[in-house]
């Protein structure tokens, strides 16, 4: 499959279809109050589920893409790989009532400075505080299960923006640290505190 210059394999598809599912239910049972929550109110979990295929789903599926689509710019073979270990613990850590979303990674080969692996890092927390700023005045301005979705849609970008920037193993945060310190700092600190204002501030139900 091919999307303008971007070609998807069948098994990248298939990765992405099942890394957006798993975090589409990882999502839904967290934002609904955990495992425990979700046996005592089932119907919470149904209707959270559309919002989250949508909100974590375009979320996940655009920072990705970001990925990808800037290691093509700068010369690269790129291709999306679920890690299905992480994909499990993020549901059952959703579970127990906390949140750890790392579906896999956009690998890419060819060569490319650090400056430009630095860059490709980056263009995926950029894309979700972007996708975030875009639901904040649908949130604003719609109202009911419309302004709610908007609603979550704000949080979700906003905590992937601020997890995938921890400079801590494969995570984007520690890729755009080796390349320069002053750019972690001056991009991280804003996702960092978005993520806590989305994680902290905030109550959907």
């Amino acid at each position: 499959m091919r999307v303008g210059n971007v070609r998807f394999g069948k098994r990248e598809l298939l990765d992405i279809s099942v890394a957006w599912a798993a975090l589409t239910v990882a999502f839904a049972v967290f934002f609904g109050g955990g495992g425990r929550a979700i046996l005592y109110r089932p119907g919470v979990l149904v209707g959270l589920l559309p919002a989250s295929l949508v909100t974590a789903g375009l979320g996940f599926l655009l920072h990705e893409m970001a990925h990808k689509v800037t290691a093509i710019r700068y010369g690269q073979v790129a291709e999306f790989r679920a890690d299905y270990g992480m994909l499990f613990l993020a549901v059952a850590g959703a579970l127990a009532g906390f949140l750890f979303a790392a579906p896999g990674a956009v690998y890419h080969q060819g060569r490319a400075t650090l400056r430009e692996n630095g860059l490709i890092a980056l263009a995926g927390p950029l894309t979700n505080v972007a996708l975030g700023m875009v639901f904040f005045p649908l949130e604003l301005l719609l109202g009911g299960a419309l302004g709610s979705v908007a609603a979550l849609g704000v949080r979700i970008n906003f905590l992937l923006a601020g997890f995938n920037m921890i400079p801590f193993g494969p995570l984007d945060g520690n890729t755009v640290k080796k390349w320069s310190v002053p750019a972690f700092v001056g991009f991280g600190l804003p996702c960092f505190a978005l993520a806590a204002w989305a994680l902290f501030g905030f109550s959907f139900l």
